[in-house]
């Protein structure tokens, strides 16, 4: 039988037994939880003992668990008791969730850059996030976070991040490049709110410190060798979430708002305000297949300056293009790719990728006109192999090949744990 048909056959019966009679949940019980605390899945789904069976909530529960980190799969059996009750059960398959991570990403004229890192992602048994990382990009970093999105309740939680960054940026004035060492360090608190089972916000603030320290290069005048600047940021990020799980496979729509704002103490790095969006959607094609999508449209204050906020990056947007090879002040990128699965055993997936990233940026202090400008246009198309644990949460060790098709258009590889999106 098709495995996506058996969920909606289970509410399709439960449907069918509440049209021939009221039944009451007078048992509720949940199973396979071995990690994660029993008190903690209680207070996060909708339906509780005493309440009417019903169909709509027990597939927003299920689709509830299926998202969070310490769970790969959930699915529910009902028992009919006497008396016009019944026996509720979610059973449970957990993921394994200390995960330690590994990125590294090359092009063919940048040298290798990694960043290493262990998260446990069910804390306490309550889907605490607890992370740390090192990254070595020509210079070492390190960083530290905590998530909590159900800290207080089923609804509020609170994150808290502490990041020492350092590496080396590329500058892009007067058609020159200056190589400077930049630094960034800071914390950031954010309180997390979920308003009901789609939508979710997050809202917080940081205060950090960039520090940048010419290396070699172009120089200009009015661009500065050093600069340190204590800045402070305002965040909003508003999550509108209908994607629907099974194991590795993802369908439906996600849109994340991301909406910033950047205070300043020094003209050279004047405040802005910077917006993006990312629209992803997913379709399942056939039992096997997977198409993903992803938009993403950015905009920030349109300032005459080399340290522009959207960079193009490897890591981020275009697979294959280098790391951080220009700025800009807009963005519209595009990222395709169609994910087929070779083998799916009981545990270990190998999954096949072909796909197209694409993009153009604006210029900073540019018109509209730039995203439409040949020279600022990448294409990369690509393929790659994504290999899986399916009882391990995010255990996707993915290696993609990006070959550039338009101007100047490099190649590289790119390598990393979990889906490029």
């Amino acid at each position: 039988m098709n495995t996506k048909t058996l969920p909606f056959l289970l509410l399709m019966l439960v449907s069918f037994i509440m049209k021939g009679q009221e039944l009451t949940v007078a048992e509720l019980h949940f199973s396979g939880a071995k990690q994660t605390k029993t008190s903690f899945i209680e207070n996060l789904v909708d339906v509780q003992k005493g309440m009417m069976l019903d169909s709509v909530l027990i597939n927003r529960d299920i689709l509830r668990l299926k998202r969070l980190p310490s769970i790969s799969h959930a699915y529910f059996n009902v028992t009919v008791l006497p008396n016009e009750t019944c026996s509720l059960e979610y059973v449970i398959e957990e993921n394994f969730t200390l995960i330690p991570f590994a990125n590294l990403f090359s092009s063919s004229n940048d040298n290798f850059a990694f960043r290493v890192g262990l998260q446990e992602f069910n804390s306490f048994g309550r889907n605490i996030t607890l992370g740390a990382f090192y990254q070595y990009d020509n210079y070492s970093s390190f960083g530290l976070s905590v998530r909590a999105p159900y800290l207080f309740s089923s609804k509020l939680g609170l994150a808290v991040n502490y990041n020492d960054f350092t590496t080396l940026e590329p500058v892009f004035f007067q058609d020159d490049t200056a190589d400077y060492k930049y630094s960034n360090t800071g914390f950031e608190l954010l309180g997390l709110y979920e308003f009901n089972f789609k939508n979710r916000m997050e809202l917080g603030f940081s205060f950090f410190t960039e520090d940048y320290q010419y290396v070699e290069g172009a120089t200009g005048a009015g661009v500065p060798l050093n600069l340190n600047v204590d800045k402070h940021l305002f965040k909003f990020i508003y999550d509108y979430n209908s994607l629907d799980y099974f194991y590795h496979y993802l369908e439906g729509f996600r849109s994340q708002l991301n909406l910033q704002y950047v205070g300043s103490t020094n003209a050279n790095l004047p405040e802005f305000l910077i917006g993006f969006n990312d629209f992803t959607y997913f379709k399942r094609i056939g039992d096997r297949g997977n198409w993903a999508n992803r938009l993403r449209l950015g905009l920030a204050s349109n300032v005459d300056s080399p340290f522009a906020p959207f960079t193009v990056d490897n890591n981020l947007n275009i697979r294959g293009v280098g790391n951080t090879i220009d700025r800009g002040t807009g963005m519209i990128v595009l990222n395709t790719e169609y994910r087929q699965t070779f083998i799916d055993r009981n545990k270990f997936v190998l999954q096949g990728n072909i796909f197209v990233d694409g993009g153009t940026w604006r210029n900073p202090a540019g018109g509209f006109d730039d995203l439409w400008n040949s020279e600022n246009i990448r294409i990369y198309p690509g393929v790659g192999l994504r290999f899986m644990h399916k009882r391990i949460f995010n255990a996707i060790f993915r290696i993609d090949y990006g070959y550039g098709i338009t101007k100047d258009g490099d190649n590289g590889i790119v390598f990393g744990i979990g889906q490029y999106f």
